[in-house]
């Protein structure tokens, strides 16, 4: 049987078959072809992946575009196959369905997400470890010019590399606490957010000076998306990587140092519960009734002291140099000096 007449058998085989009995027969047959070397395989391999979207078969769906503005039976018009984005699941495959949402956000306007509103706390809490402003390598994406420009790889790298549609490293980065932290509908929003026109909109207004309770609620909603991928929502965080909150004595013995840390982020050496740990944390673009709200509300949480803090001592000592950090901050005498 010559190479033609094989590939017109598969494709008729294979439109019947899941993803992972596709990959594996084809590349049974391929090896056993009498057709020598990787160029020939992959003629023959690349084409049968296709004829599962080509195929009649009502179990094979494709999507033109993620989109969604294709049908599922749309084709390239170059080669007249459709053009096939994702296989993730082991079932009977539905391409659309992998990458594709079931309702795209974009087209409802009363429902597109914004960079201030809805998408800056997503990359406060699941991406400033690397993309923030001390960054040297990386694009700091907590700046929304900065956001902006690079928008289509955002939405590639949190959303498509996910769905296995892209060909970079997903991000987050795989089995990092971020990664762990991150929900389906926040990298859902991010995409509808690109494909929306990527609109900086505003921030949520601060409003009246809040009471206590008020502060711990949003803080407790400020924690969730922002402070827990690293400190983990125990707030015990992670051993000899990120310090514990709960009960942490050096959250406890200096407010104000507190307010400046999140204020301004902190770099090196610490001393939590008689524990070192050497990491970073990024500066974070809130607001001062922000600041103040998390911050009461870790106070008030995992067997801290239930102090309270306000928007006016965020606003204070915003205005005062960062504390000196790293080696050249003054290092505690030595008890034999």
């Amino acid at each position: 049987m010559d190479s033609k007449a094989k590939l017109g058998a598969l494709r008729q085989e294979f439109t019947s078959l899941t993803a992972s009995k596709v990959v594996k027969e084809t590349w049974r047959l391929t090896r056993n072809s009498t057709l020598h070397g990787n160029r020939s395989r992959w003629l023959l391999f690349g084409p049968c992946l296709l004829a599962l979207a080509g195929g009649t078969s009502n179990r094979v769906a494709a999507q033109g575009s993620p989109g969604g503005m294709a049908s599922s039976q749309s084709t390239s018009q170059a080669s007249g196959w459709p053009r096939i984005y994702a296989v993730r699941n082991e079932g009977p495959i539905k391409l659309a369905d992998a990458v594709q949402p079931s309702a795209d956000a974009s087209s409802h306007p009363s429902q597109t997400p914004s960079y201030l509103r809805d998408v800056l706390p997503v990359l406060m809490g699941k991406c400033s470890r690397c993309h923030n402003e001390q960054a040297r390598f990386v694009y700091n994406w907590l700046d929304y010019r900065t956001a902006f420009a690079d928008r289509w790889e955002i939405a590639r790298r949190v959303w498509d590399s996910y769905n296995g549609a892209y060909f970079k490293e997903s991000m987050p980065i795989s089995n990092s606490p971020e990664s762990l932290a991150i929900t389906d509908d926040e990298r859902l929003t991010i995409r509808n957010w690109v494909y929306a026109g990527a609109p900086r909109g505003v921030a949520p207004p601060e409003g009246a000076p809040k009471t206590k309770a008020e502060k711990t609620e949003l803080g407790r909603r400020l924690f969730s998306s922002i402070c827990a991928a690293c400190h983990q929502p125990t707030g015990k965080g992670v051993p000899n990587v990120f310090p514990p909150l709960a009960g942490s004595d050096f959250l406890n013995a200096d407010k104000n140092r507190a307010i400046k840390t999140v204020i301004n982020g902190r770099q090196g050496e610490i001393v939590v519960n008689g524990l070192r740990f050497n990491n970073s944390m990024p500066k974070f673009p809130l607001s001062d009734q922000d600041i103040a709200s998390v911050l009461t509300f870790v106070y008030n949480s995992f067997g801290n002291s239930g102090i309270e803090v306000s928007g006016a001592e965020v606003a204070l000592l915003r205005n005062q140099p960062p504390d000196v950090q790293g080696p050249s901050a003054p290092q505690p005498k030595s008890p034999f000096e």
